[in-house]
């Protein structure tokens, strides 16, 4: 068993690393201003430089590397600001990796090449006001009828909504109950019939539009079907990835407040000394950098361990709870060390415990995937219902 990165792995870690820190942080603070996405010209820029699909094949327009390749880009880019890595998040993580992987060869090559170019992004749909984390009650159908698919309902806390130039939507798609009549659609922005309502205003994630999104008689290709009824499955795989993604977005947010909170205490001086120097704020040191890199390992062995294919729901849903959990504990302690310094918003730190709060209820909730641990654990999927 090697902990360690290859060559190759470490020169792209370092490579993004010298990037982001270059050419990221004023924009990140724009976005934080402003609540704006990501500016196309940067999407682009990303895309120029391989950031985009890095574990996506090269026949799609990727980067032909792994997932471990893919979470050490994510994380270097999001250690800046998560709302300036979401781009790349979508491409690597996100609906990007249900088209690549089970859409039909005309959908995957006429949308994946375009979202690797920085030309299309790409966002997911499932989440309804009333099927959240009971994913199965979805409403929102689609008919398949010859060689058209009519989508009707309604969709909520959509990362990217109104943004994303075209969505993985979930949707009934038969008569089945529960599972095993859902499938996913891929509709584009601009379709006749499909709208947004007004955009969320949240506690964080400034720069990641959320919106309801509406489906009246809208109508795509037959073509356009991901996965059709009795695909859940499927689709719940590569949500597996999916949430490493979300767990990565988690540990570069505790990990940056971590190196940055270090070099504070080394610098801040009270009672004539630097505050490094005192037992409690060192112990606070060791705990904050042993959940971060606790973090870390556990995301590393999720997609380590899925090779080629894609990670088990026992170890992604291991390293996204972890990762939920500890951002918030380091996010914390970094803002607790500061004192009025981490409140105030002319530092990083009260934007980092705002962002990371946010991914524990982003992508299925912390205790979600406690039941899905649990599953796993005694090999049997438990019936929320009864």
């Amino acid at each position: 068993m090697d902990f360690a990165l290859t060559e190759d792995q470490e020169r792209l870690r370092d490579t993004v690393r010298r990037f982001a820190q270059a050419e990221l942080p004023a924009l990140a603070r724009e976005m934080e201003e402003t609540d704006e996405p990501v500016p196309h010209a940067m999407v682009k820029r990303y895309a120029e430089l391989g950031l985009l699909g890095v574990n996506i094949p090269q026949d799609l327009g990727g980067g032909g590397l792994g997932a471990l390749d893919a979470v050490l880009v994510l994380e270097e880019v999001a250690k800046i600001s998560p709302s300036v890595a979401f781009p790349i998040f979508e491409s690597c993580f996100g609906p990007a990796l249900a088209v690549a992987h089970f859409a039909g060869e005309d959908l995957k090559r006429r949308i994946i090449p375009r979202v690797c170019a920085g030309d299309m992004i790409l966002a997911v749909s499932m989440s309804e006001p009333d099927a959240g984390s009971a994913l199965t009650d979805l409403r929102t159908r689609a008919v398949v009828t010859g060689d058209r698919v009519v989508i009707n309902g309604q969709k909520r806390w959509c990362s990217g909504a109104g943004h994303a130039d075209a969505y993985v939507v979930y949707c009934r798609m038969s008569d089945d109950p529960g599972a095993k009549g859902i499938g996913a659609v891929l509709v584009e922005k601009g379709t006749k019939g499909f709208s947004f309502g007004k955009r969320e205003k949240l506690m964080g994630f400034r720069g990641i539009t959320s919106a309801d999104m509406y489906f009246d008689d809208v109508e795509v290709p037959a073509e356009n079907v991901v996965v059709p009824a009795g695909g859940f499955k499927k689709l719940m795989e590569a949500f597996d990835l999916e949430r490493c993604g979300n767990a990565t977005m988690s540990l570069a947010i505790a990990a940056s407040a971590f190196e940055y909170v270090l070099d504070y205490v080394q610098q801040r001086k009270q009672f004539g000394k630097p505050i490094v120097d005192f037992q409690a704020v060192q112990l606070r040191l060791a705990e904050m950098a042993m959940k971060t890199e606790a973090a870390r390992l556990m995301i590393h062995r999720a997609v380590v361990n899925a090779a080629s294919g894609l990670p088990s729901v026992k170890e992604s849903s291991m390293a996204k709870c972890f990762a939920n959990e500890i951002v918030r504990e380091v996010t914390g302690a970094a803002m607790q060390l500061m004192g009025g310094y981490g409140y105030s918003r002319e530092y990083p730190i009260e934007q980092k415990m705002r962002d990371g709060w946010g991914w524990g209820i982003a992508g299925g909730a912390i205790d979600i995937q406690k039941v899905n641990i649990a599953a796993a654990l005694v090999n049997r999927r438990f019936d929320q219902r009864r």
